[in-house]
C-alpha cells in the first residue's frame, strides 16, 4: 500500500521556479515528507543537464531537511511512485488552461494504478505568471530574474548566458 502522507512532485525544472518552490512549501503543510522528482527525458531538450537540475533543486531546498528529497526518475511516475512507496502526486496549476492536461494525466495515473491520488494545488497569485520557459527567456535576454527563482538557480542561469 502507498503511503498516503508521502508525495511526489514530478516535472522538469528546467529551471527550478519560485512558484515550484511555492508549491513544495504548501504541500509540505499537507504530506510530511515531498519528493521532487526530476524527470529524465532523454528525447526532451534542456537547457541543464539532468544532473545540473538535480543539483540545483538540492541546493535551492537544502535547508528544508529530510521533509524534501530530491530524486530523478525515467520512465512511467507511477513506477517510481511505487519504488518510492508516495501514494500522491501533487500538480500545480496556474491557470484553468493548466487543468484540461492535468486532469488528463491524473486519469491516466489512475488509471495505471488504482492506490494513487493527484493533489492539484493552485499557484499563488505571485507565482501564476511564472514558467520555466519564461524565465529562460528572460534570463537568456539579459533581464532581471532574482524575484523568479533562487540565486543558486539564478547564478547558473547567468553562468549559462
Amino acid at each position: 500500500m502507498l503511503s498516503k502522507s508521502l508525495a511526489v512532485f514530478p516535472g522538469s525544472f528546467d529551471p527550478l521556479t519560485r512558484g515550484h518552490m511555492d508549491i513544495v512549501t504548501r504541500a509540505l503543510g499537507l504530506f510530511s515528507q515531498v519528493t521532487v522528482a526530476v524527470l529524465d527525458n532523454p528525447d526532451k531538450k534542456t537547457l541543464f543537464t539532468l544532473d545540473e537540475r538535480v543539483e540545483l533543486v538540492r541546493d535551492s531546498f537544502k535547508d528544508f531537511g529530510e521533509s524534501v528529497r530530491v530524486e530523478r526518475f525515467r520512465g512511467l511516475l507511477v513506477d517510481f511512485m511505487k519504488k518510492s512507496g508516495a501514494g500522491v502526486i501533487i500538480r500545480g496549476l496556474r491557470a484553468i488552461t493548466d487543468y484540461d492536461y492535468e486532469a488528463q494525466m491524473a486519469l491516466m495515473n489512475k488509471h495505471l494504478c488504482q492506490d494513487i491520488e493527484t493533489v492539484f494545488l493552485v499557484t499563488s497569485e505571485e507565482y501564476s505568471y511564472i514558467s520555466s520557459s519564461l524565465v529562460r527567456q528572460v534570463a537568456s535576454l539579459g533581464g532581471d530574474i532574482s524575484n523568479l527563482v533562487s540565486p543558486v538557480v539564478m547564478e547558473a542561469l547567468r553562468n549559462k548566458f
